[in-house]
């Protein structure tokens, strides 16, 4: 593409971007990132500390944007892009958690791959792959991949959006577009994408009661530490 600006978008704390900066600084590009405010924190220093502090250090720009979440296409988003091909820059654009891009459900294909030559070193196979879902390329990509043996339902999606609806679409077209890149036709349906819809509340990025409960009791029995957007 020629590009030499990589240009993202995501949350305030998101750990998409992050990475899209590390990337940028690892090739040498130039990095814009939109961070819109899709988690409804009172916190003072929560614009300045953990992932976009990192972004910073890494020489990314960083645009806030005073918008709520949508895991959609994002204005914000498109005008970053418009304002690079502005200033004479050749943007390479990337959405929210790269998800809708045409390349975004491949890694998760892959995944199963490896999970089927797990399963066969360990002689036994999986009943279900339990993974959370916001933007759906990941579940997207297992489904896609679980498909080439029957197994795409048994991929189990636990809506941390808070808009299920959205995301059970967004699960499906990636599923179909990514089922064209290797190969496999685009005959999946709605039944193939299993979206658990009971456990993102109140709303996206804040934890409920239980989820704190359950990352207490998870540190507490196992020592393993769970974030509260997707983990918990």
């Amino acid at each position: 593409s020629n590009a030499d600006t990589l240009v993202s978008i995501g949350g305030v704390q998101s750990n998409h971007t992050r990475m899209v900066a590390a990337v940028a600084a690892k090739i040498g590009m130039k990095c814009l990132l939109v961070q819109e405010s899709w988690v409804p924190h009172e916190d003072a220093v929560y614009y300045r500390v953990g992932n976009i502090l990192l972004s910073r250090i890494m020489g990314a720009e960083v645009r806030l944007v005073d918008q709520g979440f949508d895991i959609g296409i994002r204005r914000s988003w498109e005008e970053a892009l418009d304002e690079v091909k502005a200033r004479g820059g050749r943007p390479y654009a990337i959405p929210a958690g790269a998800s809708v891009h045409k390349y975004g459900g491949l890694g998760y294909v892959q995944f199963a791959q490896e999970v089927r030559a797990q399963e066969k070193q360990l002689g036994f196979a999986f009943d279900y792959i339990i993974v959370c879902t916001v933007t759906g390329s990941t579940q997207a990509g297992m489904v896609v991949g679980f498909a080439q043996d029957g197994r795409q339902r048994n991929v189990v999606g636990i809506d941390a959006s808070a808009t299920p609806e959205q995301a059970s679409a967004q699960v499906l077209d990636i599923a179909k577009n990514t089922a064209k890149l290797v190969d496999l036709g685009t005959g999946f349906t709605e039944d193939d994408v299993v979206l658990l819809k009971a456990y993102a509340y109140p709303c996206y990025g804040i934890p409920s009661r239980e989820t704190k409960e359950a990352i207490r009791l998870c540190a507490r029995l196992e020592g393993m530490i769970t974030d509260p957007v997707y983990e918990g």
